[in-house]
């Protein structure tokens, strides 16, 4: 088995939100089936589709009801069937989602097996990521039940050995039927502190994050199930440093491919977490991304990402959503693109979708969101302090519909959506940038095909230059008679350096504005060759 992954672009598709057929409202299988060959010529590889799976909808999907059958608002098997057939045809691959830290609570497990969950008499201190406490009272029971997310989401018990049997036969059965891999939602946080003792402030994540048998239970998996086949595995990991990576992610260790990190998206948060706001110092960004370039290197496997279902919108987040959109939004790209990794593109990033600010917060969705809402005002927080935090970091910013064109709700429904379209549509669609030579997405095509032609983009070695420079983000990757050199100007101002020598790569301008020097003019972003 090759490591055909390195290579690869994967696209993240949010199925609700992507496109949908049948005028309901709610993206579903059939529409993703309509616009794989947007995808196809985008260039993207694997498709990896957020959870669709039946649930009662609680956590959008990630609340598990049965691993076997498909949610009816997306389709129905057969229609599962047909786009696994469609995206093989095209020659890419399907990655699934892999959701076993928790089921639903209305998963016959929950009620047919005693020892699958965690059930206590007393419950422990810890708090929910979703807020409130971290157990719930169980009357049927007469026990408390532990969910680290919503309190529809108990989390399996995997000490017990019959769970892992489970999760490896249903793993399995979809492998089976043709998938190409898996990403792993929360995986390590499915080995808990037996003991599950009380925490400091409730927060319990030094007792289930990357827990005391995690690697254990990772080999015991490839060793069962992944092994067996020709897949790829991402293990979504928060709170899993470039050390845990390197046994996570180290081919010997037989457990994943690769991991998410979070650490670089935590960087534009202050002391009290995500909605704590806080400038990002760039400085911050390119060591912590350094960091994970050089632990992995020759050691594992890096993922390379800005956006996804859980982020804002990274031309919003890191870039200029205004007057520099599109200039800002192919620096980041380029600054991602040329790194070392398995790079990511979540649905819209393309083309350079941006966060969104509803008017009220009664047309958000997201049970983080609300939860917190409501949280921060029983603490006094003033509406407006709350709405600027949802702004910059709510869920709901990934989760618009894709837009397609300017046609009414940006073409994803002829319905009402499930969630209101970011009002930008009109300007910024699919349709108006298939038309556009020097859009954003024809940015993303040729990243993509680079990759796929310079070898030096998945081997070389990484080396941060500039590190100092407030504004500009420059590395080097090297390889034995290779070198690409790579500027990014993470500003609006413009910054001069001498101009290095070698063929220009890619760039986001029509050309440089340089006489003996690279004037790097705001959000610029260039590549060079030499050989």
């Amino acid at each position: 088995m090759t490591d055909w992954w390195k290579k690869a672009c994967v696209y993240q598709i949010y199925p609700r939100s992507f496109m949908d057929s049948n005028g309901d409202g709610i993206g579903d299988l059939e529409g993703i089936i309509q616009k794989l060959d947007y995808l196809k010529k985008l260039g993207v590889d694997i498709i990896w589709l957020s959870p669709i799976y039946d649930s009662p909808n609680d956590d959008n999907g990630y609340d598990i009801r049965d691993y076997y059958s498909i949610m009816h608002e997306f389709g129905t098997m057969d229609d599962f069937d047909s786009l696994l057939n469609e995206i093989h045809q095209r020659d890419m691959k399907l990655m699934m989602d892999l959701v076993v830290n928790h089921t639903s609570d209305e998963h016959e497990w929950f009620r047919k097996y005693d020892d699958f969950y965690y059930w206590r008499d007393q419950p422990n201190n810890w708090k929910s990521i979703f807020s409130g406490p971290a157990w719930t009272y169980d009357k049927v029971r007469d026990q408390y039940y532990l969910h680290i997310f919503s309190k529809k989401q108990p989390d399996l018990n995997w000490e017990n050995h019959k769970v892992r049997e489970k999760v490896y036969e249903m793993m399995r059965w979809w492998l089976d039927q043709g998938v190409d891999g898996f990403r792993m939602d929360v995986i390590n946080f499915i080995s808990k502190e037996p003991s599950l003792p009380d925490a400091p402030d409730g927060d319990g994540s030094p007792y289930f994050m990357n827990g005391p048998r995690i690697h254990e239970f990772l080999r015991e998996m490839n060793d069962e199930v992944l092994s067996n086949y020709d897949c790829v595995t991402v293990g979504e990991m928060p709170g899993a440093t470039p050390e845990d990576a390197m046994i996570y992610t180290n081919p010997k260790n037989r457990e994943v491919n690769m991991i998410f990190t979070f650490e670089h998206m935590d960087l534009d948060s202050g002391s009290n977490g995500k909605w704590d706001l806080k400038p990002l110092n760039l400085i911050d960004l390119k060591e912590n991304l350094e960091k994970w370039q050089h632990a992995l290197y020759k050691n594992g496997w890096n993922s390379l990402y800005w956006n996804n279902h859980d982020q804002p919108r990274i031309v919003s987040r890191f870039g200029d959503d205004g007057k520099y959109r599109v200039e800002s939004a192919k620096m980041l790209a380029t600054c991602l693109h040329m790194m070392q990794g398995t790079p990511y593109v979540y649905q819209g990033e393309e083309i350079g979708m941006t966060n969104v600010a509803f008017d009220s917060i009664n047309r958000y969705q997201d049970i983080e969101t609300l939860n917190m809402y409501h949280e921060k005002k029983s603490e006094g927080w003033s509406h407006n302090s709350i709405m600027k935090s949802i702004y910059a970091k709510g869920r709901d910013n990934a989760r618009t519909p894709m837009q397609w064109s300017d046609a009414s709700n940006s073409g994803f429904t002829t319905g009402r959506p499930w969630i209101d379209v970011n009002p930008n549509y009109k300007t910024i669609n699919v349709e108006q940038a298939l038309q556009d030579s020097n859009s954003i997405f024809y940015h993303y095509q040729s990243l993509i095909k680079l990759r796929k032609t310079y070898n030096i983009i998945t081997t070389g070695k990484f080396k941060l230059i500039h590190r100092h420079h407030p504004n500009v983000f420059a590395f080097e990757r090297i390889d034995e008679h290779e070198k690409l050199i790579v500027y990014c100007n993470f500003s609006d101002s413009t910054h001069t350096f001498d101009l290095p020598n070698g063929e220009i790569l890619i760039h986001n301008y029509h050309q440089l504005d340089s006489n003996q020097e690279l004037n790097l003019r705001p959000w610029e972003a260039v590549v060079f060759y030499q050989n």
